[in-house]
Order: structure tokens, then C-alpha cells, then sequence
């Protein structure tokens, strides 16, 4: 192993950088749908025997060492983001003789600006180098660090964040209701790259053992918490919800030429006989920007709704919202939830606050759309982004916290509101990427966002994967990839103002202070 690990080391040119692209690009067979787990114990340890082989002294912030370093870890995270994230140019296809010169902005120039965040992390690990147990315990509060900035800088982008590799089934994901996403994502890379200790050998008892601990401790809390009983009482209600999952193709909807098929196609599905002689839905679920008008223009589409709702039935849909300016300027459009009782009436809505980048908003509008930068979604002037997230609350005393699309992929869009949601729902529209791990790794994300609430998740996607989450992760039931249909689901929702959800961002900051710690005592030599 020592004699692998310093040819590493002494790699050069073409071969270092070249591996430590490949280092990258293998750990995200880790993501779904592959779930190559543990490829990234192979995958950190050559990262960490690229970084020791990094000349210079690393206290000098204007050395040679930590450029060195920066480059290095620009190289890892292209390579894992390029391989993570390249089927994000399956929506630039669907419109190929408009969009498909951006291609490689998507494939490769996307990864590139995300790798900047572990160019960060390698240099700061830098900093605080060591050849022993200290050097790993760096990188790993480093990368937690350039998770979370990665999750708010210039509106964030925290796809994939390496906490996720970490997380595959249920058992693995309940101690991100400790740490939450970022602090997993640390402590998973300081476990990843822990092998690395076997070719340098100092600290090698102290960081295989924490490394074991953590593994421990990690699977332990997950069989702990999946075996407490789920709370019921008097304050919970049953309700069946149907997922509608009409599976239009993303080229149909863009085309727009068959609007009135494709809302027929949802109100009949929502018009099907419960399977079984089971029991009647009480909510029924809609994806995101489904309905292919402005509904509000149309009362003969809200008085079909109502004839297709039974009484009490309630209907929460994804559409576009339109709101009128001032004379000579063109409205504002919205990309909203509806919630739409049997009389054809909305009794609750709220609009997507986060938007898509060059989805449905494009930055830097100005400057970009002088290249001939534009928005996948024909709107004059993009989307708005809504002023605040409005809590859907439905007839029974039951209040659903909404996001709309990737709106789940955010931790920090679990604003306050969240305390009085009895669940989260999540529309959205994966359409745009096809048959690819586009739609698996939005699914997992989705899940870890039941997990840290503790809320069971309502997710309905136009071409899947739609389920319900319980609020451990687990599916209850729901629909695959492309399938096309409706799905019955039973589940009990807690009614308002009984929650015990609240967010602790003080863990991550505790294992990063940990982490930063044993980094230092390292450094001084006392381990």
C-alpha cells in the first residue's frame, strides 16, 4: 500500500491531473441510480495521496502548495460533476435546433463553476495539512464547508452534495435528522478517505477507529430510529391521496399544440374508480405546471375540475400564474400550486420563491441575453419569483408545506412555516430529462428532506418517480420512472399547530469545530 500510495504522490503533468478527474468521476457512481457505494473508499484515498504529494508550505496563503491544491480539487469535483450532472443536456436536446450550442455549457461548463467549491476545500485542507490522521479530518470539515456554501452562493446548487453518497436506504439516512445534509457530508469524506491512513500509517490507529465508530454509530441510530414507533393519536387524521402520473412526454408539452388532450388526460385519471373497491381519494395530486393554460382566464376548465371532484375531494395542482401590470408592460408569470375544492373554487395557493437558473429565470439577463442566453421555458421576460412560501391549508385542519420542483433540494428552504405543515408536497416535472439519473437523484434528495423534518413527502412528478415518503424515508407506495397511471395512497397526516419540527444548524457547526480541531492537534504534532 505505501508503495502505491507514493507513486501517487509523485505523479506529475498529464497523469496527476488526470487521475485526480478520474478519482472524481468514479465517486459518482456512488449517486443513483447506480449506488456504487463503495467506490468513494477508493475514490478519497487517491484523492488524499494525490493532495500529500502537493509541494510547498501549506501556512503560506500565497504559496505555490495551496494553488497546487486548489487545482487538484478543481479537478476532482469536475470530474465528479461532469460524471454526476451530465444529464442536464438531455433538456437542451428536447429543442436541440435552438438550445443545443449550450450543450457543453451544461455538460462541462456547469461542473466546472461547481468544482470551484472543492478547489476551495482542497486549498483549505492545504492549509492545514498533516501526515497524519489531521490531513483527513481536514479535508473532510473542508468539503462539509464547500457543501454548504454551495448550497446558497449565487442562489446555490447543492445537487449531489457528497452527504447523499453516504445516505443510499433507510437504515443510512437517519442521522441526517443530527447533522443534518452538510454534516453528513463531512463526516462521510472523513470515513472515505480514512483507508488513506493504511499507507502512511501515522494516525492510522486513531483514524480507522474513529472512521469505525462513525460507521457504528451511523448504522446504529438508523436501526434505533426505524424501530421506534411512528406517533398516532387523536391529533392525526387519514387521508388517501392519489398521485396522478400522466407521463407526457416533454416534447408534447413544449409543442402545446393539444392542450385541451392533455388536461382531459389528468381529469381522467383523477376520474378513475378507486382499485379494489378501495376508498374514494380525498386529495388528489397534480405535477408541476400541469395544466397547460392560465387557469384563472379559463372557468371552463375550473368547471370541469369541479365536475370531476366528488364532493369533499380536494385537488392540489401544479400551473402557471399570470399577473397583470401596468399598461404597455407584459404580466408577470408565476410558477405556482393550486389547491381547487369540488365547486371548481382554489382555496389556497402560493408561488415557487426559488427559482431554475436559465430554466426559468435567466441571471444576469441583461448581459446574458446579448450572447443569446435564454430561458428553456418560452415566457416573455421568465418567470417571477413569488414573495414568500404560502402554506397550503386544507378543509380538517391539515397544512401541506409546498415546493415546487428542486425547490426540495434545498435544506434551508425549511423556513419556520414548516412547524405547522402536517406534510411536505413536492410537484414537479422530471420530463425534461428522460430516461437518465436526472430523476433517481432528485428522488433520494426528496427523501432526505422527509428524514430532516421528520414530514411524511407528497411528491407527484409528470413521468415519475411519484410516491409517498414516510417520515423516515421510507416509500409507502408510488409509481416508477415512465409509468403512467394513478395511485391510491392511505397515510395519517398530523393536523396543524402539533408539530415538534425545528432546525439546528449548531451540529454542523460542532462537526465542523471537531473536525477543524483534531486537524490542528495533528498539525502541532500531538497525534
Amino acid at each position: 500500500m505505501e508503495r502505491v500510495a507514493g507513486r501517487i504522490m509523485l505523479l506529475d503533468g498529464w497523469r496527476r491531473a488526470l487521475l485526480a478527474i478520474l478519482a472524481g468521476a468514479m465517486g459518482a457512481l456512488a449517486l443513483p441510480p447506480f449506488g456504487v457505494f463503495g467506490i468513494l473508499f477508493l475514490s478519497f484515498p487517491l484523492f488524499v495521496w494525490l493532495m500529500d504529494g502537493v509541494g510547498g508550505d501549506p501556512r503560506r496563503l500565497g504559496s505555490r502548495g495551496l494553488r497546487s491544491a486548489f487545482f487538484l480539487g478543481w479537478l476532482f469535483g469536475f470530474g465528479y460533476f461532469v460524471a454526476g450532472l451530465w444529464w442536464l443536456g438531455a433538456a437542451l436536446l428536447l429543442e436541440a435546433d435552438e438550445f443545443a450550442w449550450a450543450l457543453p455549457l451544461a455538460v462541462l461548463g456547469l461542473p466546472a463553476v461547481l468544482a470551484l467549491f472543492y478547489g476551495f476545500a482542497a486549498a483549505l485542507a492545504r492549509f492545514f495539512w498533516s501526515d497524519g490522521v489531521g490531513r483527513i479530518a481536514a479535508l473532510a470539515a473542508a468539503f462539509g464547508l464547500a457543501e454548504w456554501l454551495r448550497s446558497f452562493v449565487a442562489t446555490g446548487f447543492p445537487w449531489n452534495a457528497m452527504g447523499y453518497t453516504a445516505m443510499p436506504v433507510p437504515v443510512m439516512m437517519q442521522s441526517v435528522r443530527i447533522v443534518g445534509l452538510f454534516g453528513m457530508s463531512a463526516l462521510a469524506v472523513f470515513v472515505y478517505s480514512a483507508p488513506a491512513l493504511l499507507a502512511t500509517r501515522r494516525g492510522l490507529r486513531l483514524g480507522l477507529s474513529l472512521a469505525s465508530l462513525l460507521v457504528f454509530a451511523h448504522f446504529g441510530y438508523g436501526v434505533y430510529r426505524l424501530n421506534l414507533d411512528d406517533v398516532a393519536g387523536s391529533d392525526r387524521r387519514e387521508m388517501t391521496v392519489r398521485l396522478v402520473q400522466p407521463a407526457i412526454d416533454q416534447s408534447v408539452k413544449l409543442q402545446n399544440s393539444d392542450r385541451v388532450a392533455v388536461f382531459e388526460k389528468h381529469l381522467r385519471l383523477t376520474a378513475l374508480p378507486p382499485k379494489d373497491g378501495g376508498k374514494r381519494p380525498d386529495l388528489v395530486i397534480w405535477p408541476e405546471t400541469t395544466i397547460p393554460f392560465i387557469l384563472t382566464e379559463n372557468p371552463d376548465a375550473l368547471q370541469r375540475i369541479a365536475q370531476t371532484l366528488q364532493e369533499g375531494q380536494v385537488l392540489i395542482t401544479g400551473t402557471v400564474r399570470s399577473e397583470e401590470q401596468a399598461a404597455g408592460e407584459p404580466p408577470r408569470y408565476y410558477n405556482s400550486i393550486y389547491a381547487i375544492d369540488h365547486h371548481g373554487q382554489i382555496i389556497a395557493a402560493t408561488d415557487k420563491v426559488h427559482l431554475t437558473p436559465f430554466g426559468e429565470y435567466v441571471p444576469f439577463e441583461r448581459l446574458l441575453g446579448k450572447l443569446g442566453i435564454e430561458n428553456l421555458i418560452a415566457l416573455p421576460g421568465g418567470f417571477t419569483a413569488g414573495a414568500r412560501r404560502n402554506l397550503l391549508s386544507l378543509p380538517g385542519g391539515i397544512g401541506l408545506y409546498p415546493l415546487i420542483c428542486y425547490e426540495i433540494i434545498f435544506p434551508n428552504e425549511m423556513t419556520p412555516e414548516l412547524s405547522g405543515a402536517s406534510a411536505i408536497i413536492n410537484v414537479t416535472n422530471d420530463a425534461w430529462f428522460g430516461n437518465t439519473p436526472g430523476p433517481y437523484q432528485h428522488f433520494l434528495q426528496a427523501r432526505l428532506r422527509a428524514v430532516e423534518t421528520g414530514r411524511p413527502v407528497i411528491r407527484d412528478a409528470n413521468n415519475g418517480i411519484s410516491a409517498i415518503i414516510d417520515g423516515k424515508g421510507r416509500v409507502v407506495s408510488g409509481m416508477r420512472l415512465n409509468a403512467e397511471g394513478a395511485e391510491d395512497i392511505s397515510l395519517k397526516l398530523q393536523i396543524l399547530n402539533k408539530s415538534d419540527y425545528s432546525h439546528d444548524g449548531y451540529n454542523f457547526l460542532m462537526v465542523t469545530c471537531l473536525l477543524l480541531s483534531l486537524a490542528v492537534i495533528s498539525r502541532l504534532g500531538f497525534v
